[in-house]
């Protein structure tokens, strides 16, 4: 990828199980090898399931920030939503925690019922304050369709669809895809199938038989994997020589990077 002065958002998207965090943080693996690229990886996910997988030490999150300006507000029952995303615009960086060659932003956990400002609305804002200082910034969406229908994500240039060999999963991939075309939800200049956790390449095979998505690339079931999440190891840490990696790599390269 040349660095031609526009940020690149990548957001990957899926049902929950299929993997969809550990191809985001090997993906990210990938990018931050890169010296010449600056990355922001946006754990998007309530879960904060990226930062696990990652090692990453969140001190803040962008719901902390929120409870935090609601919490000092002189009339909190009337703070405005516009008011409310400037405050945590400006509170920003507080939230950033650095890496290995890449920024981290985790959006927390939801709020509770009633609540004044959802933290899902303020990530559409963060992410494009953000970006501008990035040259590519790579979303872990929630599982399921529920930030794209809201339209959280309001503009990518790849949107990853993640699945794993199952009918359901797939099923679920082209729900995504279909609320991104019928509905605008999401401005997106690409979108594409990732399989993971795929047995071989016939199995592959079979799989995009019964879909009309285009394959990115798949996966295969690497028992490397499961282990490192086992014992809580980063991801970033893994032996470049693990299958997964390769395929990963491969997947970049269609990407463009």
């Amino acid at each position: 990828m040349k660095n031609d002065g526009k940020t690149r958002r990548i957001a990957v998207c899926g049902k929950g199980g299929v993997g969809k965090t550990s191809l985001t943080a090997l993906m990210l693996k990938h990018l931050s090898g890169r010296k010449d690229l600056k990355i922001l990886a946006v754990d998007a996910d309530p879960a904060v399931g990226l930062a696990s997988v990652l090692d990453v030490n969140v001190k803040k999150t962008v719901n902390d920030l929120r409870n935090e300006i609601i919490e000092k507000s002189r009339d909190r029952e009337k703070i405005a939503r516009q008011e409310l995303a400037e405050a945590v615009d400006y509170k920003l960086f507080d939230a950033l925690t650095e890496g290995n060659n890449f920024a981290f932003l985790a959006i927390g956990r939801p709020e509770s019922e009633g609540c004044y400002c959802r933290v899902n609305d303020l990530l559409k804002e963060i992410i494009e304050s953000l970006s501008a200082d990035f040259d590519v910034v790579l979303i872990d969406g929630e599982a399921g369709i529920e930030q794209v229908n809201r339209r959280v994500m309001k503009e990518v240039d790849d949107l990853v669809l993640v699945s794993d060999p199952s009918a359901k999963g797939v099923r679920v991939a082209e729900a995504l895809w279909n609320l991104v075309r019928e509905q605008n939800a999401v401005a997106c200049s690409r979108a594409g199938l990732v399989l993971n956790r795929v047995r071989d390449g016939e199995e592959a095979k079979g799989v995009m038989e019964r879909t009309s998505l285009e394959l990115f690339g798949w996966v295969p079931e690497d028992e490397r994997l499961r282990r490192q999440d086992v014992e809580g190891k980063s991801f970033l840490d893994l032996p470049d020589d693990v299958p997964a990696n390769a395929a990963v790599a491969g997947i970049m390269r269609k990407l463009g990077f």
